[in-house]
């Protein structure tokens, strides 16, 4: 019995030292990741990689309770605070709250059981009433108003004290600086707490500004990566100039220290009513947030709000429940360092690191030359991720990424993958700079880059066999002509087997020479020969669109159709008459110019119509008046009941231009819910804005 008592005492032993190591180095690495998050504002590793590690210390010290120091990263909020800013000291902790990181509907059920069980219900007890609301990923902050006057904002800091950032904060038109309500109704002291934001188009127009400084030569200045960093930077600017001139919004969600209340209790009972105080205070609370019962109605806004996700103006990483009945709140109290009644219901994450294996080059319909990262596999966004876009070679260097590289790849909804950084602190020595090829990696033709422009394009046109792919591909789309199971494999096999070179080829395909394909049976073939003879059949809009000129879309080719009436009218019309299409300029002119300008092209469009292919044609059609012809509008937010898409179409349909941005120029905004900062740009410029009932009625009453 010692002999094994004593062999288990050394193994334990053992344990404990390995398990001490590593929550060493865990500590080191978190507190590192945090300080670059939290206080710098330039991450070094995703979310999901952040969120994994933290999770290995705690099931390290639940397993060994001597390892939880008041040091430990589990034991702390958020960042330090910057020296440069005065130091505030939060009367109430702004605490954070527990992360629930299963993302499936077992997540939401697990913390109702677990409230349920803190209150001692039984199965039989009526569900709980809970607020769910969106995880906004910004900078949270506290708001001090003194007799409804904001004297104070703090961000969070790490949890006791944060940073004085008040002359920043009077920049968001958002935030009142004084409570609309009378003081006779607000308590002597009031913390709002909330987040700080920054809309994803408020950040791509802030992004094409700052480019357009680097591009002339301004030192000093820099993109962001995402709008969290953004919104945090501004808040940290010690000139309140520059932050006014970055767009933040605002979230409220909850109060901190609250002190005297007129009638010697708040005015609200549950946290639901709590924020639709605060909205009528003046504050915005969003509009998703909703009361919900038990835990099926907490599945069901995660799922709703799943779906929602990349449709917001926004970014969020999940959704938080809270116990809605403030008495129950008190009665459930605190753990530690997280309150027992809310929780985080993270999604999927959207940023994952992985390892790049090789950097392709991908050629497309037009010849642009695309660097892809080819990566290790990885799950990210709800989906595997094996490639990931590198844009061009200006990006590709920028971002500095080589082969072997570890990268933080998102992934968001539909959007195609894209490395957003490198972890420079696990690039292999000796990792080469990435060099865009100044051949065709398909046909070797030159690789060419025209003056302004970051792409390079092949030179090769249908020579290349990239290119004449894509041209297929593109050619039979839906949008275009529209060839009904003609893909990308089918197609592969078409133009590398030789059967096919130009688009007539197509309709001159066979029985015989589809059924030799691999995995092409006969009925099969003749799918696709119904497929090709349907196709023939079509208008010129889709036409003009499915021969791929280069500038030229469907909402264009659409103008040419109804401007020209006839194809011959349109391919021999010169650049000063195209020029005369409605939203046609340079650029467009040129390339419809250069395209017919190619002997090859006419003789492509020649073939295709003996073979058949056909469209009505008449004298060009004339344009009915429109009443909004000459004005520009902004759409911002969300509409009850409209579309986005669908109220430009509107709009576009009585000849308004829909713009996205507003200045002086500007004719009317149209703002829904959560409209950010072009609302507040449009009513500091006086520019007349419209909710959706007004829009419907400018549409209806427009002469």
């Amino acid at each position: 019995m010692d002999l094994f008592s004593d062999a288990g005492e050394e193994k334990g032993a053992s344990d404990l030292a390995n398990d001490t190591d590593r929550a060493q180095q865990l500590h080191q690495l978190l507190h590192r990741y945090a300080h670059a998050y939290y206080t710098l504002d330039a991450p070094e590793v995703p979310d999901a990689e952040y969120d994994r590690l933290f999770r290995e210390l705690q099931a390290l010290e639940q397993k060994h309770p001597s390892l939880q120091t008041p040091q430990s990263p589990t034991q702390r909020v958020g960042g330090a605070v910057l020296p440069e800013f005065q130091t505030v000291r939060h009367q109430l902790p702004m605490l954070s709250i527990r992360t629930e990181t299963d993302n499936e509907s077992s997540g939401a059920s697990a913390f109702d059981a677990r409230v349920r069980r803190e209150l001692s219900l039984s199965d039989t007890a009526p569900a709980i009433e809970y607020v769910a609301e969106l995880k906004f990923d910004g900078l949270a902050m506290s708001l001090r108003y003194e007799k409804g006057v904001l004297v104070q904002a703090a961000t969070r800091g790490d949890g006791e004290s944060g940073e004085d950032v008040t002359h920043n904060i009077r920049t968001i038109g958002q935030i009142p600086l004084q409570i609309s309500a009378g003081a006779s109704s607000l308590p002597d002291v009031l913390e709002v707490r909330g987040e700080v934001y920054m809309r994803r188009d408020d950040l791509d127009a802030l992004n094409e500004r700052q480019l357009n400084k680097i591009a002339e030569g301004a030192k000093g200045e820099k993109t962001f990566v995402n709008p969290r960093n953004a919104a945090a930077g501004a808040v940290r600017q010690l000139d309140s100039n520059i932050a006014a001139q970055r767009p933040l919004s605002f979230f409220a969600y909850g109060l901190g220290e609250v002190l005297g209340w007129p009638q010697q209790s708040a005015p609200f009972q549950t946290h639901f009513d709590l924020l639709q105080t605060l909205k009528g205070w003046g504050f915005p609370v969003a509009s998703q947030t909703q009361c919900v019962n038990g835990a099926e109605g907490l599945i069901a806004f995660h799922e709703r709000i799943a779906t929602e996700r990349d449709a917001l103006p926004y970014d969020i990483d999940g959704v938080v429940y809270k116990v809605n009945d403030l008495a129950l709140q008190d009665k459930l109290g605190f753990v530690t360092r997280e309150p027992r009644w809310a929780v985080a219901h993270k999604f999927p994450a959207q940023e994952e690191l992985t390892t790049v294996q090789a950097i392709d080059v991908q050629v497309g319909r037009t010849g642009k030359l695309t660097p892809v990262a080819k990566l290790a596999p990885v799950f990210v966004g709800g989906v595997t991720v094996t490639n990931a876009t590198l844009h061009n070679e200006d990006e590709a260097r920028r971002k500095d990424v080589r082969v072997g590289d570890t990268v933080i790849v998102r992934r968001a909804g539909d959007v195609i993958p894209e490395v957003v950084g490198v972890v420079m602190d696990k690039r292999l020595s000796g990792a080469e700079i990435f060099t865009m090829p100044r051949i065709c990696p398909v046909c070797g033709s030159a690789a060419l880059r025209d003056e302004g422009e970051a792409d390079y394009r092949c030179s090769g046109g249908l020579f290349c066999s990239a290119q004449r792919k894509q041209a297929f591909l593109h050619f039979a789309q839906r949008r275009a002509v529209e060839v009904d199971g003609l893909g990308e494999k089918l197609i592969d096999q078409l133009v590398d087997s030789g059967v096919v070179s130009t688009l007539p080829d197509l309709y001159k395909l066979g029985l015989t020479a589809l059924v030799q394909l691999d995995r092409m049976a006969e009925k099969s073939a003749i799918n696709i020969l119904n497929a090709l003879e349907a196709s023939k059949k079509t208008t010129l809009p889709r036409f003009i669109y499915g021969l791929g000129i280069r500038h030229v879309g469907e909402a264009t080719a659409k103008e040419f159709a109804r401007h020209f009436g006839t194809l011959d009218a349109f391919m021999n019309a010169t650049e000063e008459e195209l020029l005369q299409v409605s939203d046609v300029g340079p650029v467009v002119a040129q390339s419809v110019r250069t395209f017919f300008e190619q002997a090859h092209h006419q003789e492509i469009v020649e073939q295709l119509r003996a073979c058949g292919v056909t469209w009505q044609e008449g004298p060009p059609a004339e344009r009915a008046p429109q009443p909004l012809t000459g004005k520009t509008v902004v759409l911002t937010g969300t509409l009850p009941n409209l579309g986005r898409e669908e109220a430009k179409a509107m709009l576009e349909a009585a000849g308004a231009k829909v713009a996205g941005s507003v200045s002086q120029k500007t004719s009317y905004v149209v703002a829904g819910s959560e409209a950010g900062s072009k609302l507040d740009k449009a009513l500091a410029l006086g520019v007349p804005v419209l909710d959706e009932a007004g829009l419907l009625f400018l549409l209806n009453s427009a002469p």
